[in-house]
């Protein structure tokens, strides 16, 4: 909303050709506000201890990126790798992200990356109904703090588990779906395409309709 704000008083500028003094201010002020509401945010969830994984966490991974961002990628829960640096999508699969983001003229600071889960299953199994539960929560309130206008589901796991629907990611894809009055575009994780590179035709066909739908259509 912020931003249509900003995109209508630059239009009235230009068409009216009348003296405003906006300067990009207001974009400044709502992202820092979203900064704000999300850092304050961390600080009250950080040390969690709802479920189990609160337990054997080394890192509760929250989320990164942009505070107003359009697109926020969803993945299902931290790796190794993530909860040693409490970042999520880091490593191989956060490299190859990073380089798809790229292919669409996006980067990571662009978008906003977090995961269902805040903190890893022990030999990253997938996540427990109960822990879903009790995590899920969190994502609705990060979600309805940066209000984006998509939302990408990264592999079957958090697809099926933000739809909740028991189906295959060859059927989710290629649908906008809706989780929370926001759009919903399913698509492959980069571990999956790293494990199986033949999927990687099918990954760009998605992030190709992510951009000609939320970037170019802007």
């Amino acid at each position: 909303m912020k931003n249509e704000i900003y995109k209508y008083l630059t239009q009235y500028k230009d068409i009216y050709d009348t003296q405003l003094y906006i300067n990009n201010s207001l974009e400044e002020v709502s992202n820092t506000q979203n900064k704000k509401d999300l850092n304050s945010y961390f600080h009250l969830i950080k040390d969690c201890l709802d479920c189990s994984l609160g337990y054997t966490r080394t890192n509760f991974v929250f989320g990164e990126g942009n505070a107003e961002a359009d697109i926020v990628f969803v993945g299902e829960a931290p790796g190794e790798k993530e909860d040693l640096e409490g970042i999520p999508f880091v490593g191989r699969s956060g490299k190859l992200l990073d380089k798809i983001l790229s292919a669409i003229n996006l980067k990571r600071n662009d978008v906003y990356i977090l995961n269902i889960i805040k903190c890893r299953p022990p030999n990253n199994r997938n996540p427990l109904n109960e822990e879903i539960e009790e995590c899920e929560k969190y994502l609705k309130k990060q979600l309805k703090i940066i209000n984006p206008k998509l939302i990408v589901s990264l592999g079957r796991i958090a697809a099926t588990t933000l739809l909740k629907r028991n189906s295959s990611l060859s059927n989710l894809r290629k649908k906008i779906h809706r989780y929370n009055d926001f759009d919903l575009i399913a698509t492959y994780h980069p571990a999956a395409l790293l494990r199986n590179p033949n999927l990687k035709k099918n990954a760009w066909e998605d992030f190709k309709n992510i951009k000609n739908k939320y970037i170019n259509g802007n």
